[in-house]
């Protein structure tokens, strides 16, 4: 596994869509990009997904050529397979980062989560996400606040990982 992303941040869209990508995430797509040399633009794809997804999720050239290898490893015509590649090829546009280390956010993937002059990055590993800064809040903020509260004050997050932890 490669270089991961990590942090959060909020970041201006100007009226044509321009939002600085953050400059951890960009060395992440840059050492995730096979053919980015030095001083080159790194590729990546944002899959916008159906009506349901309410975020765009950012994958680097390693990530999704990973996820499209899992893919191609599925029955050809299985029902699974026929979505995912809808999903990871179909409802996605492939990108770069442009000079000066900012995205475009076309017209369709801005109104589709509500983006107008600010969005909010958020890593998720081998990925990372970006949202309306009030989606994103009104989504993860009472709902984790509350379920934190439940665990106590001793929680410590590393039991998640344990064998079977949040199976059920």
């Amino acid at each position: 596994m490669g270089r991961r992303f990590r942090g959060e941040s909020h970041h201006k869209v100007d009226s044509k869509g321009r939002v600085s990508i953050p400059a951890l995430f960009r060395h992440v797509l840059a050492a995730e990009d096979p053919d980015c040399g030095q001083g080159d633009n790194p590729n990546l794809v944002i899959v916008y997904g159906d009506h349901r997804q309410n975020h765009l999720k950012c994958y680097t050239a390693n990530a999704i050529a990973e996820i499209d290898d899992r893919i191609a490893a599925m029955p050809r015509g299985s029902r699974e397979r026929r979505y995912l590649e809808r999903l990871y090829s179909g409802m996605s546009l492939p990108t770069q980062v442009d000079e000066t280390g900012r995205l475009v956010l076309p017209a369709k993937l801005r109104e589709k989560i509500g983006i107008e002059g600010e969005a909010f990055f958020i890593a998720t590993g081998d990925s990372f996400q970006i949202w309306k800064p009030e989606t994103y809040a009104e989504v993860h903020g009472v709902d984790d606040e509350d379920w934190l509260d439940e665990m106590g004050e001793d929680f410590d997050p590393l039991v998640l990982l344990e064998s079977g932890a949040g199976e059920g």
